[in-house]
Order: C-alpha cells, then structure tokens, then sequence
C-alpha cells in the first residue's frame, strides 16, 4: 500500500493553499504531479527529502506530502 494514502496526501497539499486559490478535488492531479516529478528525479534532478528511498515515485509522494514541492492548478 502507499503511504501516504490519497486523501492524506490531498489534503496535506489543500491546507497549504492560500484562501484564493483552487483546491485540489481529484485524485488525478496528485497522480499527475507524483508522476512529473518522479520523472524529474529520474532524470537527474535533487532530491528535496533527508530519508530517501530507492523508488523515485516514493520520492516524489513523500515530497508532495512534506510540502517541498507543491502543485499549482492551471486552468
């Protein structure tokens, strides 16, 4: 199972938006954005945790949920 699950992670990511923006209502946009990033490690980019695992997607969950990269909704 992953942890954290999917309505932890949204709303850990919702209590840091501000009152004006747009709140997370899909799973989707955490997959979306766990995946973009997960492809961004792979590629060579910083990983932003102390504890790291061997996954990058676990990476990328981890620092959806610890706040150290956040996800910005474009409409």
């Amino acid at each position: 199972m992953l942890h954290p699950s999917y309505s932890d992670l949204m709303g850990t990511v919702n209590k840091r938006k501000e009152e004006n923006e747009e709140k997370l209502n899909s799973r989707y946009s955490i997959v979306i954005a766990a995946a973009k990033r997960a492809r961004q490690i792979i590629a060579g980019d910083e990983i932003l945790i102390q504890e790291q695992v061997t996954k990058p997607l676990s990476n990328a969950v981890q620092e959806l949920y610890e706040g150290n990269i956040d996800i910005v909704v474009n409409r």
